[in-house]
């Protein structure tokens, strides 16, 4: 069973995803309003079984970003090896992972526009896996690691790629325009090892594949970024890893290939669903 955040009728629910429709959930989580703090409150577990058997509340609805209340969003950057190829530095493969943050402001929700901003026009997609820690910890080993793996969901990490530019050592200016990239469309639970370890990644923009890579092919897979993240900062429930975009992204064609107004993109993982998103110019 899948768990989203919607909003219907002028309210917006956490609750179960069925192929006839959304079960909202809040009035059987009291005191808790997201999936981010049913989360926080260990319930996630709880989910599936509460919404066994009820009905379906509303067949009309519109996706948002799956949580938008979540605390801490950190990512993996250049994690497959020929996107370090793609930068033509002849860099090795670096010994540590490349992290920077976003917030949950910069997202929006499945079948929603990714928006473009009118100071920079190079907006660009990322297809990656995101994974929702459910499990607190610090130090964790990779041993233990997949344990504290709550649900995965998919991110499209679209960038301003020019404003990754803007200074010498970060990335975030470029990273969190809001509503330029999106998170969804839904939490899967995370149940076998194999939903990560055999995943394939693909990324389509107007049904022309650009990404196409398998998560085996990490370079630090997800239980060492798990590992390493632990060592500096306490996981808690409700954080998201997003995992890291293998090569084909739009900056790296000559000349690149940039969003633009009415493309459609689409981020797919078997056994996780397919995010979908458009682009329109923002409207000032």
């Amino acid at each position: 069973m899948k768990f989203a955040t919607f909003s219907a009728a002028g309210d917006t629910f956490f609750g179960a995803i069925t192929d006839d429709g959304a079960i909202a959930l809040n009035s059987d989580f009291p005191g808790l309003s997201s999936l981010y703090e049913v989360i926080a409150a260990g319930e996630f577990g709880r989910l599936a079984a509460v919404a066994e058997g009820k009905p379906v509340t509303h067949s009309d609805f519109t996706y948002e970003m799956v949580m938008p209340d979540a605390r801490r969003i950190l990512c993996v950057g250049v994690n497959f090896p020929d996107r370090n190829a793609e930068y033509k530095d002849g860099s090795a493969q670096p010994e540590n992972m490349s992290l920077f943050p976003r917030f949950a402001s910069g997202f929006t929700g499945h079948n929603r526009p990714l928006i473009r901003p009118p100071e920079n026009h190079t907006l660009d997609y990322e297809g990656e896996v995101a994974i929702v820690i459910g499990k607190a910890g610090r130090r964790i080993s990779q041993d233990e690691a997949y344990d504290h793996i709550a649900a995965l969901t998919l991110c499209n990490e679209g960038t301003i790629r020019d404003w990754v530019r803007h200074a010498k050592f970060n990335v975030t200016q470029g990273k969190n325009w809001d509503n330029s990239g999106s998170i969804g469309p839904w939490l899967e639970p995370f149940t076998d090892p194999a939903q990560l370890d055999d995943a394939r990644i693909q990324t389509r923009v107007n049904g022309e594949l650009r990404q196409d890579d398998t998560l085996d092919r990490m370079m630090f897979p997800i239980r060492r970024e798990i590992e390493y993240i632990s060592t500096f900062m306490t996981l808690k429930p409700g954080d998201i890893i997003v995992t890291g975009t293998p090569t084909g992204a739009g900056a790296r064609f000559d000349p690149p290939k940039y969003l633009a107004p009415g493309d459609v993109i689409e981020v797919s993982v078997e056994g996780i669903g397919t995010l979908r998103n458009t682009v329109e110019d923002e409207k000032i």
